[in-house]
């Protein structure tokens, strides 16, 4: 069970740190793009982390939710059979195994999860504008 969403730094700092995760994911899998071995079962296969809705006890009343990643999968992709007899990891029929990632798509979730992180550290700063404008009101 996650700490209780009390308010806007919550919310906001969950995301950016679901973001990361997203982003640390992203950057695993764009790392072992070209990864190969000698059979489909060992091969590197691209993760994902998993997201769910947390939400504070009165959400109803002041509408606050946010984001927790709750694990990491890997895919079931079937990685890509490349006949390479001459390469080290070779298995006995002389096939490869290619990490199945797909790079644009990485490169596209990649961009969205920066614009999602940059989404999140803006709303944090202009909370941080509005506060002090309300403390500045009585001078």
């Amino acid at each position: 069970m996650m700490a209780e969403v009390k308010n806007i730094f919550d919310v906001a700092g969950r995301a950016m740190s679901a973001q990361l995760v997203r982003l640390n994911t992203i950057a695993s899998n764009l790392a072992n793009a070209n990864n190969v071995s000698g059979s489909k079962e060992e091969v590197y296969k691209p993760l994902k982390p998993v997201f769910e809705t947390a939400y504070a006890d009165k959400v109803s009343q002041n509408g606050i939710a946010t984001v927790d990643v709750t694990s990491i999968e890997a895919l079931d992709r079937d990685a890509e059979k490349i006949h390479m007899p001459d390469h080290p990891k070779a298995d006995k029929d002389g096939y490869i195994y290619n990490a199945p990632i797909n790079v644009e798509e990485e490169m596209v979730e990649m961009l969205e999860a920066s614009r999602q992180y940059q989404n999140n550290v803006e709303v944090v700063s202009t909370l941080r504008a509005l506060m002090m404008r309300t403390l500045n009101i009585g001078k």
